[in-house]
């Protein structure tokens, strides 16, 4: 069984966070190489919580705070591969499709290997720092037996 993770929210707080939210439910990675040439002068407003905890989402290239990890056929990662290897083409001059597919294939092979030990249903953050040397990112799973009832319980009437 393959495992990646999917953009989830809780309320609308990524509305206001992010300059380009990711809808709920679309597949993410951590996305880091957006920030790979970043400095102090790019940590403002909405692109510094971007940087913090934002994961890329690819679909609309939004960010998104958290993510479940959810089981994906092979097929949607393949169609994943494809539609990542055209991003960096069209955002980070890639020369063409087949000579970025190798990063698109390790991008989503590293946001598999953070999902590989969790369980579906289990939220993922990320939160990155700058440091001297560059980007560091460190992630954190919640399961949800962790989080608060009202995070993963949904209020309201069967009426």
């Amino acid at each position: 069984m393959r495992k990646l993770a999917r953009t989830i929210r809780f309320d609308d707080s990524d509305e206001n966070v992010f300059s380009r939210p990711a809808d709920a439910g679309e597949w993410a990675i951590p996305g880091g190489f957006e920030f790979s040439n970043w400095s102090e002068a790019d940590m403002t407003g909405k692109g510094r919580q971007a940087f913090a905890n934002g994961w890329l989402s690819l679909d609309g290239f939004g960010r998104a705070t958290f993510v479940a990890v959810a089981q994906i056929e092979e097929t949607e990662i393949e169609s994943l591969t494809t539609r990542l290897a055209e991003h960096f083409v069209a955002l980070y001059g890639a020369p063409d499709v087949d000579a970025a597919m190798g990063t698109a294939r390790e991008e989503l092979a590293y946001m598999e290997e953070l999902c590989e030990d969790h369980d579906p249903n289990t939220l993922l953050v990320v939160q990155r720092e700058l440091t001297g040397s560059g980007v560091r990112e460190s992630f954190r799973a919640i399961q949800p037996s962790e989080a608060e009832l009202d995070l993963v319980a949904v209020h309201g009437s069967v009426d």
